[in-house]
């Protein structure tokens, strides 16, 4: 039988910033609720004590999931202080770039854009500096607005929005289809 342990690390790591909640842990892993609590507290205990490792498992709202210790942080700044315009991904440009043409607009909106979640992608933004949080929106759930920063200006030598590109029109499949007929 495989290590119990390594499979939860493995399933909270592929998780990442969602979690796992222990029921859903007992159903994968075919375990009893008891077990699977002491096991969770000795790991947390394990990873909280040993000082050779950086990151920490911990509970929040009832799901489990890994965090960096607080010592990360002061090298965590650095390392999304510095970070050059032409190091940025495609999903971090492609998320920068709706953000810039759509301002304020809401996780949701960004995401239905992309077609993919853009969680991780939008703190990472936010660590940087190129995207805030700019308000919330009246709209069930109240979720904020994000918009560009000074910072993203900046980094990509705009003094002004006006400068981005223009965007091509589209059309509607309709409108297409009557261009056509």
């Amino acid at each position: 039988m495989e290590n119990k342990k390594a499979v939860i690390e493995g399933l909270l790591y592929i998780s990442g910033d969602d979690g796992i909640t222990p029921e859903k842990l007992c159903q994968v892993l075919s375990m009893e609720e008891e077990d699977l609590t002491s096991l969770l507290e000795n790991m947390t205990k394990e990873y909280r004590e040993d000082e050779n490792r950086g990151i920490e498992l911990v509970s929040y709202g009832g799901r489990y999931k890994f965090v960096s210790k607080e010592m990360i942080a002061e090298y965590a700044k650095v390392l999304y202080e510095v970070t050059p315009a032409n190091n940025y991904s495609p999903a971090a440009l492609e998320t920068l770039a709706i953000i810039a043409y759509k301002q304020p607009i809401t996780r949701s909106e960004i995401e239905e854009i992309r077609g993919v979640g853009c969680d991780m992608i939008l703190h990472k933004l936010i660590a940087r500096g190129l995207v805030r949080e700019s308000g919330r929106t009246d709209a069930p759930g109240r979720p904020f607005l994000y918009e560009v920063t000074e910072q993203f200006m900046d980094s990509f030598k705009l003094e002004s929005l006006k400068e981005l590109p223009k965007l091509p029109d589209f059309r509607s499949p309709s409108e297409e289809k009557e261009l056509f007929e």
